[in-house]
């Protein structure tokens, strides 16, 4: 459904953006065991996986997981004496646990909800479940914006399976707005409950209900997306697997005894159900899409899809918008141009500044040439006039003296008493 959607939109975009040539190799390069390196390099850091499990209480919800990955994750429960005090919320509880199988490492977490469903209002019993799958992506965020992200831990929730209480006639309310609160931020996985206590027919109409109410209320399950490059085998496979949405299972931890051999199942007056049966559930359905061969997938839609439109609301949100000049795909030719045109730009507006400063120079140097030579004018005038009135005053004492007469005219004595007779 949606991841298909999201795939053949990434793909026709990606194609009308890039064109892509394909070339034949005219001998071997070496690059065919890209796999084999992604193969050492995952079994030496091992995986991870964060799975919740969710429903009312009796389900089978432990037994489940204790059969899904088989192995003791939930102990055996023990009968609790009846007590006034219950809970009054929804607790979120985690198991963590690290399981090998041929040398692979899985760090599987678990995350149960008791409570859900188990008090006479539900009203918002959905509530601290998406808060705590909100609160796993804002974390995950945070390390993001860290400035160092070396070491990263992811525990978003990358599956929820959902307990549908087996009733045979039709999602409950609860069921509804569980799913149609929580299916854009993470991958829901419906699944039948306790599917022994209905015959054939019933799972059969069962199912029909089910994927007509969710279907009527736009609600997305996970659905295995297709590739290019996907076989027949694997097409087919997907196909069947998907068909048996939502998946119809019994859980048991215990063995039986089936004609001379030992099978995980129920022993009831009327017969045994096999775990692993095909005919008997849809047990084996669920884990080779959990875990055989879509656990992958489910990391990738987590992080690729969910993470991603909770993180742009988040951000949009705080007020950050995303350039729309960034993460664009461009023409490299058209690039190239328009960097060119950019640099001539630069250049011309460097040529513009120098000639500007250059201009301003030579004013300035033709300013203080001018104010000299205005200077050198004013000293050679009076230099001029110096030497005029110099020149007035020597031909003056010169025709003095060719007329005999004194440079300097006689001072007349002032008449005065004198005691000389």
């Amino acid at each position: 459904m949606l991841s298909n959607d999201i795939n053949d939109q990434t793909a026709s975009s990606m194609a009308s953006a890039i064109d892509v040539v394909r070339k034949k190799l005219l001998g071997y390069v070496g690059f065919a065991n890209l796999p084999n390196q992604v193969h050492r390099k995952s079994v030496k850091k091992g995986f991870e996986f964060t799975c919740m499990v969710v429903g009312e209480s009796g389900l089978g919800k432990s037994t489940l997981v204790n059969t899904l990955f088989n192995t003791a994750l939930y102990p055996p429960k023990q009968n609790m004496e009846p007590s006034h005090e219950t809970p009054q919320t929804v607790e979120i509880k985690s198991i963590t646990s690290d399981i090998e199988e041929n040398g692979v490492k899985l760090r599987l977490t678990v995350v149960d909800t008791p409570g859900f469903g188990d008090f006479v209002n539900n009203e918002e019993s959905w509530k601290p479940i998406l808060d705590d799958i909100e609160s796993r992506f804002d974390a995950y965020l945070e390390q993001e914006n860290r400035v160092n992200r070396r070491k990263m831990v992811d525990n978003r929730i990358h599956a929820c399976i959902y307990f549908i209480a087996p009733t045979g006639h039709a999602l409950k309310p609860l069921d509804i707005e569980f799913m149609r609160r929580l299916h854009t931020r993470v991958n829901l996985i419906p699944v039948i409950a306790k599917a022994d206590t209905l015959t054939e027919e019933e799972v059969v109409a069962f199912k029909q209900r089910i994927l007509a109410d969710i279907q009527y209320h736009k609600i997305q399950i996970y659905q295995a997306p297709t590739y290019e490059y996907d076989d027949e085998e694997t097409i087919a496979e997907n196909r069947e697997i998907m068909s048996k949405i939502p998946f119809a299972v019994v859980g048991s931890d215990k063995e039986v005894e089936v004609q001379g051999r030992r099978a995980r199942g129920r022993s009831y007056p009327w017969g045994l159900i096999e775990v692993d049966n095909e005919d008997h559930c849809d047990f084996v359905k669920l884990r080779q899409m959990l875990i055989r061969t879509h656990m992958e997938e489910l990391k990738e839609f987590t992080n690729n899809i969910l993470y991603e439109n909770y993180r742009t609301e988040k951000l949009q949100a705080m007020g950050i918008q995303q350039d729309p000049s960034v993460f664009k795909e461009v023409n490299p030719v058209q690039k190239m141009e328009e960097e060119r045109m950019a640099h001539e730009q630069k250049l011309a507006k460097m040529e513009a500044e120098m000639k500007a400063v250059f201009q301003a120079k030579v004013q300035e140097k033709e300013t203080k040439l001018k104010q000299s030579e205005e200077e050198l004018y004013a000293r050679h005038r009076d230099m001029k006039e110096a030497l005029d009135k110099q020149r007035l005053e020597l031909e003056e004492k010169r025709r003095r003296l060719e007329s005999g007469r004194p440079m300097t005219p006689e001072k007349t004595k002032k008449k005065g008493f004198s005691f000389n007779k």
